[in-house]
């Protein structure tokens, strides 16, 4: 019997061409569709109903089952929830790190196993290796799309598990594969953002869900510049949207968010996109996941990432104490953020990472 892939078909177009390829190459592959939000379906910014219609369309295209399963309540639960008290905690968190550990990589691995699958796959651009019974995840091929960053908290049994058939491929050739087999999403846009915020204003979306609370916004040296309407809102390194003389003054610089006072509800503004305030030599992070499942060499230098989209940065671990690590960096990194996460690399191999507390400079 042909192994069985499940594979998670969201309606775009990276996840239906995974699906055609697994096809091609002979798997006995079943698509499944998840719903993991469901507070605001009518909303403009909702695109659920017209991403299931995409992905029906697709199995139909390809000649496979589909199946739409509703995750909402785990996502709410196991989600949801954490991205709101890291806000309301003064963080700024990546809830798409979580969902795919908690949500894409267990609960709906878990349904695919009740469904006799073999493995999963999704349309993430990554790659995964067996190296001498050791599970690794690599770098895709397409830096400009790799999403191993998402992927570094997967462990073994759940890379053990996973496919990912976009790895070697560039983005043009997706779309091209998708054009040349009648596929009806080849052009259709990426979504981009957080997935229950759609294209929504996010400062909109969030003051849905936590008080607002306004303060102060002084500069580092205690100047009043302004007010804000609420921590929880606001991010390091944010630049638009504080309302502070059209967001420069007569010296021309913009100004950006430095830090958090939460103690007195405090918002710390500077000016210029370079400004010391914004730049930090080392950090210190929480919460820290292997892949490997041993932790990295102290001393040794990496490459790390503070950010998705950011350029590999050498760094060496300073200090590893049970979940929480310690990092200097070669080059000083800017607006290093609580609540995202730094992910550590060797070469194209994908250690793992953990939660930042606090960046120093």
């Amino acid at each position: 019997m042909n192994k069985r892939v499940v594979v998670g078909l969201s309606g775009g177009v990276d996840s239906s061409v995974t699906a055609l390829l697994l096809k091609q190459q002979g798997y006995d592959v079943i698509g499944l569709f998840m719903k993991n939000w469901e507070d605001d379906d009518n909303s403009e910014y909702c695109s659920s109903r017209q991403d299931l219609l995409d992905a029906v369309s697709i199995a139909d295209t390809i000649d496979i089952p589909i199946e739409a399963v509703n995750f909402a309540k785990e996502y709410k639960d196991r989600v949801f929830s954490s991205f709101l008290s890291e806000y309301q905690a003064g963080r700024t968190p990546n809830p798409d790190i979580l969902c795919n550990a908690e949500i894409k990589f267990k609960a709906f691995l878990d349904h695919a196993m009740r469904l006799g699958a073999d493995c999963i796959a999704t349309g993430h651009y990554a790659q995964v290796r067996e190296v001498n019974g050791l599970f690794q995840l690599f770098k895709a091929t397409d830096s400009s799309k790799d999403q191993s960053y998402f992927l570094h908290r997967l462990d073994q049994a759940q890379l053990s598990k996973a496919m990912f058939p976009l790895g070697k491929l560039l983005k043009s050739e997706v779309r091209t594969i998708a054009e040349q087999h009648g596929l009806c999403n080849f052009a259709k846009k990426d979504s981009t953002g957080i997935c229950f915020i759609g294209e929504r204003p996010f400062r909109e979306f969030l003051s849905g869900y936590l008080p607002t609370q306004p303060g102060e916004m002084r500069t580092p040296e205690g100047k009043l510049v302004g007010r804000h309407i609420g921590l929880s809102f606001y991010t390091l390194g944010q630049r638009q949207g504080l309302g502070i003389g059209g967001d420069k003054d007569s010296s021309g610089q913009p100004w950006f968010v430095a830090a958090k006072e939460m103690a007195n509800n405090r918002l710390i503004v500077v000016q210029g996109h370079d400004h010391p305030a914004l730049l930090s030599t080392h950090l210190d992070a929480l919460n820290s996941h292997w892949i490997s499942g041993a932790a990295p060499l102290l001393n040794h230098t990496y490459a790390a990432k503070t950010r998705y989209r950011q350029n590999d940065a050498p760094c060496q671990i300073k200090q590893l104490t049970g979940n929480e690590c310690s990092i200097s960096f070669d080059q000083p990194q800017w607006a290093v953020t609580p609540g995202q996460s730094v992910v550590l690399y060797d070469g194209e191999i994908c250690l793992g990472g953990a939660i930042i507390e606090q960046g120093q400079g």
